[in-house]
């Protein structure tokens, strides 16, 4: 049997099995394929389930729509950000030669990159929406490498699962499993509609998950750690959304 039709197969049995036995037996099924978000034992938990394990068997390789450049919007842009800390205006006063940005965890060789460093890598650019939980959304060229391509240069190791991120704000971090690390629109960003990425955009470096919500966008990215467990980070629902209310699984 394909690929594609075991996975409709498995969708098509756990969306039955939610119609005919109910919301709690389907989110067992998603259980049983590994398929249940970290944080699924909240109020809306079933439903976060459900909606993942969807998501995951049919859509794990659609790519977000790329616009062309006169569709790019016109700034100001909504949801900057000024520069967080005295620490963070030193290292955007040496234009950023210190930042740095550290991988660890599951990974053969844990390292440090400068921005210069990730620069040299393999770039792309991209033209996609940042779209807002709170309604609003605009439309940018991403230029960055490529998470997969950084996560290639350290080794992740087999039985890696999510990759968590940190931003240089304290207590800001996000995590995505290993289907959206890898995919080839989810980029480390360094640049923005032909320049720099701005500091008020997320700069020096942003993730860039194009096919999730806004908030996965984690701005001001500084350390990745690669993992096979998320019950040790935080108060272990996957990221400090779900911690405000917010869904850890938010695609589009």
């Amino acid at each position: 049997m394909s690929k594609v039709s075991r996975r409709k197969l498995i969708t098509t049995g756990i969306a039955a099995t939610a119609g005919v036995a109910g919301l709690g037996v389907a989110a067992r099924l998603a259980q049983t394929y590994g398929l249940v978000p970290p944080d699924h034992g909240g109020l809306y938990g079933l439903g976060e389930t459900l909606t993942y394990a969807s998501q995951r068997l049919l859509t794990s390789h659609s790519l977000a729509r790329e616009f062309s450049s006169s569709q790019i919007s016109k700034p100001p842009f909504p949801n900057e950000m000024a520069p967080p800390t005295d620490a963070f205006k030193r290292l955007q006063a040496g234009g950023f030669a210190d930042w740095r940005l550290s991988i660890d965890g599951l990974v053969d060789r844990p390292t440090t990159f400068s921005l210069a460093q990730l620069k040299s890598f393999p770039s792309r650019r991209q033209i996609t929406m940042v779209q807002c939980e709170e309604g609003w959304s605009y439309i940018a060229e991403w230029i960055g490498v490529p998470l997969n391509h950084v996560l290639e240069t350290v080794s992740v190791q087999p039985h890696a699962r999510y990759v968590v991120y940190f931003s240089f704000q304290p207590d800001w971090w996000d995590s995505i499993d290993m289907a959206d690390a890898l995919h080839p629109q989810t980029f480390l960003t360094y640049g923005m509609n032909g320049g720099e990425l701005p500091v008020g955009n997320g700069g020096p470096l942003r993730m860039r998950v194009p096919r999730q919500l806004g908030y996965k966008n984690v701005k001001f990215v500084t350390h990745l750690t690669v993992t096979d467990n998320l019950k040790t980070f935080g108060k272990g629902l996957g990221s400090a959304s779900p911690e405000g209310g917010y869904a850890w699984y938010a695609g589009i």
